[in-house]
């Protein structure tokens, strides 16, 4: 008899400046129906407080995201400040949403947070 694989451990944060909840409650609840177990922290989560949850919980994925549209900005400080974490070097870490506020792509924007340690 084959045992289902558990999930990945995936920690869902939202950025610094965004109260939104509606949209971490959503990605919550669509990961852990795919089978990964979750944790949550909510919205307006600085950076020094991503780095220390992620330290105690040790997730195999962080997932950011933004609705308010300073996501890039608060983006490039949470993954900057979790790469000065070294056991934190190979944590996968996304971010989507509203990224800026202009309403348009702005791939050099991407590229900075790429180059920072988003994937």
């Amino acid at each position: 008899m084959m045992l289902p694989k558990q999930g990945l451990r995936i920690l869902v944060s939202g950025t610094a400046s965004d109260s939104h909840t509606w949209n971490l409650v959503f990605l919550q609840l669509f990961l852990e129906e795919q089978g990964h177990p979750v944790t949550n922290l909510g919205p307006c989560v600085g950076a020094d407080l991503l780095a220390a949850e992620c330290l105690e919980h040790r997730p195999e994925l962080v997932v950011l995201s933004s609705v308010n549209g300073h996501g890039y900005r608060d983006g490039l400080t949470a993954v900057t400040r979790l790469r000065r974490e070294h056991t934190l070097d190979d944590m996968p870490v996304v971010i989507g949403g509203k990224l800026g506020v202009a309403g348009s792509r702005d791939p050099e924007a991407a590229q900075r947070l790429r180059s920072a340690g988003c994937r």
